[in-house]
C-alpha cells in the first residue's frame, strides 16, 4: 500500500490561454486528463481560447472542499489571491 498513490485527490486548477491571456478555473479528480481535454476538446467554453498552460493547482481530499475552493478562487478576493500568489511567475512569463 502506497499512502501517496492510494489517496484519491480532487484538484482545483487554473489554466491560462496562451492566445488571449484568458484564465479558467475548474475542478477535477484527474488533472492530466482534464488538461488534455481543454487542449484538444472539440467543444466547451474553453475551446476558443486554446492552447493553454497550467499555471496553478491545489489538491484536496474531497470534492466538496475542492468545489468550495474553486468557488472562492472565482470571486474578486480569490482572483486577487491568485494574482498575488502567482505574481513572480506571471512577471517571468508575461
Amino acid at each position: 500500500m502506497n499512502p501517496v498513490r492510494d489517496v484519491k485527490m480532487c484538484y482545483v486548477y487554473v489554466i491560462r490561454s496562451l492566445s488571449s491571456e484568458y484564465w479558467y478555473t475548474g475542478v477535477t479528480n484527474d488533472l492530466r486528463k482534464r488538461f488534455s481535454q481543454h487542449q484538444k476538446g472539440p467543444r466547451g467554453w474553453t475551446k476558443q481560447h486554446r492552447p493553454y498552460e497550467l499555471i496553478y493547482y491545489e489538491a484536496c481530499r474531497n470534492i466538496n472542499d475542492a468545489a468550495a475552493r474553486e468557488k472562492y478562487l472565482k470571486t474578486g478576493t480569490g482572483k486577487r489571491y491568485l494574482e498575488n500568489r502567482l505574481k513572480r511567475f506571471l512577471s517571468l512569463t508575461g
